[in-house]
């Protein structure tokens, strides 16, 4: 007898074992597997877009989090997910606005939300609204060592050292074993010049919680300085192995990037090329006489549309998974509802011509022509 299907609710959950483990690619093959049986299914949507988001698939990411926005337009870790790909492509008003639809909808309590959103906004640089929500962390849990060590972290790129300082040796005593607050404190220390308390927290961490070569550097530059040692000492090999791997990854990194960038680069030539003999078959068809509707240039999520306003929406229809078979007043609707959830703007459906300007204006596409 054929095993029985998995619920969507233990697609999820295997899913999410593998993201834990690191296992991007396997998360990513059960949610597909799950969403083949349930579409609707929000929690596998919501999942593969951090899967996306894990590997650095931007737009696919975004895509997988606005089609469960579509399904429920108040989930708040499909709103989180947003935020942080919207950041990557640089709309920076957009994803603000989804992260506070958070904190409208009441979610504050949640401490893993609130730092995953300022942590976000840190490392894209926009550092006072990160603070705004560490701080929002801190007034869930003042005892979580994380959330009062994010709040250093935001002092510290502010200018206000002295803040910081206090704030990282209080995260300090709430979890001894912070090592990304030990780091950074010693790294402070570094450049205020003391370098004995430097040594004090450096010398206080592995080889292992390093991920960059800065605090490395450093702790063996105090080492040979203060303790004497050599290049060759003992107690040294250690970090300077982990220099090794650090710098081993960096290569790896290095390469797959710019393989990346080639296959970027070669979709992009393969995509002008077929827009140049798409608008090339508009422009004949126009002077054969066959079109009298103006031909427009739209450009949405990275991808431009050439036609009438009519074909752009209707190739924006086809270009969408979730969307493809749907009539072309469906799909308006939908992405609509999708719109004025991201952005507050109620975007019109009437007609094609309508909804792509009331999408224009929202900031979700620019009209080339």
């Amino acid at each position: 007898m054929p095993a029985p299907f998995l619920s969507s609710e233990e697609y999820d959950e295997r899913a999410h074992q593998l993201y834990n483990d690191g296992r991007y690619d396997d998360a990513l093959g059960v949610l597909r597997e799950g969403l083949a049986l349930y579409p609707s299914a929000v929690e596998l949507h919501v999942g593969i877009g951090y899967a996306r988001l894990a590997r650095d698939e931007y737009l696919w990411a975004r895509r997988s989090f606005e089609e469960a926005l579509v399904l429920d337009p108040e989930h708040e870790d499909a709103l989180a997910g947003l935020g942080e790909t919207l950041l990557k492509f640089g709309l920076h008003a957009n994803a603000l606005r989804s992260f506070r639809r958070i904190l409208e909808l009441g979610y504050r309590d949640d401490v893993e939300l609130m730092l995953q959103a300022g942590r976000a906004l840190f490392r894209e640089g926009l550092i006072e609204p990160a603070h705004e929500f560490f701080e929002i962390a801190v007034q869930q849990a003042a005892d979580s060592g994380e959330a009062v060590a994010c709040v250093g972290y935001a002092q510290h790129r502010l200018g206000d050292d002295d803040a910081a300082i206090a704030l990282l040796r209080r995260a300090l005593q709430l979890d001894s074993d912070h090592a990304e607050a030990r780091i950074y404190l010693g790294n402070i220390f570094y450049d205020r010049g003391e370098y004995e308390a430097a040594l004090y927290h450096l010398e206080r961490t592995t080889p292992d919680d390093h991920w960059d070569e800065l605090g490395i550097w450093r702790l063996l530059e105090l080492k040979k300085t203060i303790y004497r040692l050599g290049d060759t000492d003992p107690e040294l090999k250690p970090w300077d192995a982990r220099l090794s791997e650090l710098a081993a990854e960096g290569d790896d990194i290095d390469e797959m990037l710019a393989e990346i960038e080639q296959r970027a680069t070669d979709d992009m030539q393969r995509e002008a090329r077929g827009q140049l003999e798409l608008f090339g078959m508009l422009l004949t068809d126009l002077a054969a006489g066959k079109r009298d509707t103006e031909v427009h240039r739209v450009v949405r999520e990275g991808r431009e549309y050439i036609g009438t306003w009519d074909e752009i929406v209707g190739e924006m229809r086809d270009a969408s998974t979730a969307c493809a078979a749907r009539s072309l007043t469906e799909f308006m609707i939908t992405e609509a509802r999708r719109g004025l959830s991201i952005t507050g703007v109620q975007i019109p459906t009437l007609d094609a011509e309508s909804f792509i300007r009331g999408s224009a204006d929202a900031g979700l596409l620019r009209i080339v022509r």
